[in-house]
């Protein structure tokens, strides 16, 4: 069989496959990667997926995307060492659900595809000879997955962007305690300035030598592996072999969650509706509103910090998606089919004081407690059922991307009580914090990159 072929989005570079896709981030062309063709979930699939563990539908899933670049035993390795930990479905007012993504060791639902990312590139670099700097830009949970998942993997360093004020207390000691290969960069800026900064060093010609890629959702390595929950989920809820279909409620930021969630749709998972829930950096529901883009800058601080992004890079992909183009700095070059979206999409903007409310209110009907991104998403699936009465008797999902005990400050305000933290965030008070600040200019970065991992081109 052919090994799969991934284009630009800017389709301006030639395309490459997923190893090379994986090893790059991005693209020469400063877009960004995906799969020529989406395979379709055969029936089979879909009648064996209930009863397979996570790591086996996971391996099954992948399996048409890693095709020449990792064989099938390979594969199931990488996904038995990745997801040894739950999937809890909770069902909280049926035939609404939450899943719980936040069970993985650094308490996010970044951990699915970061654990998998850090096992694939770290049998890349071994068996292709190579050495690479992982640069990822963070505005809450992801530099923390990413810094657990590549902490000690031979052959690559990480450098980590965050926003020195926009990130939870134990957000940031998850990843500024490590230390070995790990190294996190402070700004006092925005996460759209931290990804910025990412994309333009990966667009340097002078720092080619330093073999540079990315963790963040611009590479196709975080997308693959989170399509997987969309449809282990359905498979346990819905009979999927029938078609029966259901609603996905995505908490969103810089859209990679849900870019997972549409390459499952893509291949035949039977999704009725993606409610696409924003905080208040809104410009993706008023862009399908009104069919103009335009970005927020500066981003909008709300208490959902890790979707604090004012132009997300993933919008690129959905427009692709649907037949238009947006490029990197935000310009729409070709509008696409915004009626397939629409009926693809609700989109909603939730603020914090609906987001507190949220929160306080699946406590108090429920017993159930949510974090502050939780609490978007499910504020959002409200919103669409409340205007959308004929889905209500369908299974609705809403998505549950980190553990509350990350927000501890804000539960107890809200709630009277603070919820018990799970392992990975135990004891983290009492490590040692290393980090450099940084200003938000390319150069100093460019320059703190050359020094530090420049052994290359010395």
């Amino acid at each position: 069989m052919t090994a799969p072929l991934f284009y630009s989005t800017n389709r301006s570079v030639p395309e490459v496959d997923l190893g090379q896709a994986l090893l790059a981030g991005q693209a020469g062309d400063r877009g960004l990667f995906l799969p020529r063709a989406i395979p379709r979930y055969g029936r089979e699939l879909l009648l064996r997926a209930g009863s397979l563990a996570y790591p086996e539908l996971a391996a099954a899933l992948l399996a048409p995307y890693c095709e020449g670049t990792f064989s099938r035993a390979e594969l199931e390795e990488i996904c038995e060492d990745a997801y040894d930990f739950d999937v809890p479905l909770e069902s909280v007012d049926p035939p609404r659900w939450v899943m719980r993504l936040d069970q993985g060791p650094t308490a996010s639902f970044k951990d699915f595809a970061a654990r998998f990312m850090g096992r694939a590139l770290g049998r890349l670099v071994r068996q292709r000879g190579r050495r690479l700097v992982i640069l990822t830009a963070t505005s809450g949970d992801t530099g923390s997955a990413i810094a657990h998942a590549f902490h000690g993997v031979a052959g690559i360093e990480v450098v980590v962007l965050f926003p020195i004020n926009e990130v939870s207390d134990r957000q940031r000691r998850q990843m500024t305690t490590l230390g070995g290969n790990i190294r996190t960069l402070a700004l006092d800026s925005k996460f759209d300035d931290c990804q910025a900064l990412v994309k333009e060093a990966f667009a340097d010609p002078d720092l080619a030598p330093l073999d540079l890629s990315s963790a963040n959702s611009i590479n196709i390595g975080r997308l693959l592996p989170q399509s997987v929950y969309y449809v282990y989920a359905a498979s346990r809820l819905v009979d999927l072999p029938g078609g029966e279909p259901v609603v996905f409620s995505v908490p969103s930021g810089n859209f990679g969650d849900l870019m997972g969630g549409l390459l499952a749709k893509r291949s035949g998972l039977p999704v009725r509706r993606f409610v696409i829930a924003t905080n208040a950096n809104d410009e993706v529901p008023r862009f399908l509103a009104t069919g103009r883009y335009e970005k927020i800058v500066p981003s909008r601080k709300c208490i959902s910090n890790a979707m604090n992004v004012g132009h997300p890079s993933n919008l690129a992909r959905i427009v692709d998606l649907y037949g238009g183009h947006l490029d990197e700095t935000g310009r729409l070059l070709r509008a696409p089919d915004l009626g397939a979206m629409r009926r693809d999409f609700y989109a909603v903007s939730i603020v914090d004081q609906d987001t507190r409310a949220a929160i306080v209110d699946a406590y108090r009907r429920h017993r159930t407690i949510l974090e502050p991104h939780g609490a978007v998403g499910w504020a959002g699936l409200d919103r669409y059922l409340a205007f959308h009465a004929e889905d209500r008797l369908i299974t609705s999902i809403a998505l549950e991307t980190a553990h509350p005990a990350k927000f501890p400050e804000e539960i107890a305000s809200l709630l009277g009580l603070e919820p018990a933290p799970p392992a990975s965030l135990r004891g983290l008070e009492g490590r040692r914090e290393t980090y450099e600040k940084l200003p938000t200019d390319y150069q100093a970065f460019k320059a703190d990159l050359l020094r530090h991992h420049g052994r290359a081109i010395r």
